[in-house]
């Protein structure tokens, strides 16, 4: 485990070394921490959780918007951070393991890269972070089915997370900013109002 007290310091050690997850305060003196988030997801594709006193919800969809996977708010059970760390590690590693041995799924103009974590419109590249890969490629492999939020928390975050659904909304919005043709019409990621999403095939 490394430490680091200000965001240029975090910046540099993760541009030069490798981690398998991010624990990333978002009061940190210098680059704070939604900034840093935001740079971080430009080359890293890994778990990153944001710590932090302020819980309200326009600072949490600040946080998920720059690319953020969890969100945790100040004063916290130890047993709690250490559970949330180890499910977004043990789900990382599984989804990075199943997806290697599946099929590219392609779909009007979507193909998604399971073993690469790649996803392209028309041939053009569009880079999702980790959760939003993540949250994509479940719900193209199971194409037709409606999640609620409570079931797409679960399946993709890992833990129980009542309270916190504006998660699976900011994720899906931005998938649809990356993927759709038209995101205020989405054509791929439907949502059924009054219950959940679908990947429509």
């Amino acid at each position: 485990m490394v430490f680091a007290t200000t965001g240029e310091k975090g910046l540099e050690l993760a541009r030069n070394h490798t981690y398998d997850l991010i624990l990333l305060d978002l009061m940190l003196p210098g680059i704070d921490g939604f900034e840093l988030c935001k740079m971080l997801r430009q080359t890293l594709d890994i778990p990153i959780l944001m710590v932090t006193a302020r819980k309200e919800d326009i600072d949490k969809i600040r946080g998920f918007d720059r690319g953020a996977d969890d969100y945790i708010v100040k004063p916290f059970n130890p047993s709690e951070l250490v559970a949330r760390v180890k499910a977004h590690l043990s789900r990382y590693d599984r989804l990075i393991n199943r997806e290697a041995k599946q099929h590219h799924i392609q779909i009007k103009g979507l193909t998604i890269q399971s073993d690469s974590r790649q996803v392209f419109l028309h041939g053009e590249e569009r880079m999702l972070t980790a959760k939003e890969f993540d949250l994509l490629q479940f719900l193209a492999t199971n194409p037709n089915i409606v999640f609620t939020k409570e079931q797409l928390m679960e399946r993709i975050w890992g833990y129980d997370a009542v309270g916190d659904l504006t998660t699976v909304t900011v994720h899906v919005r931005k998938i649809r900013e990356k993927i759709e043709e038209d995101p205020s019409n989405p054509q791929l990621i439907e949502t059924i109002w009054g219950v959940g999403y679908r990947f429509k095939k």
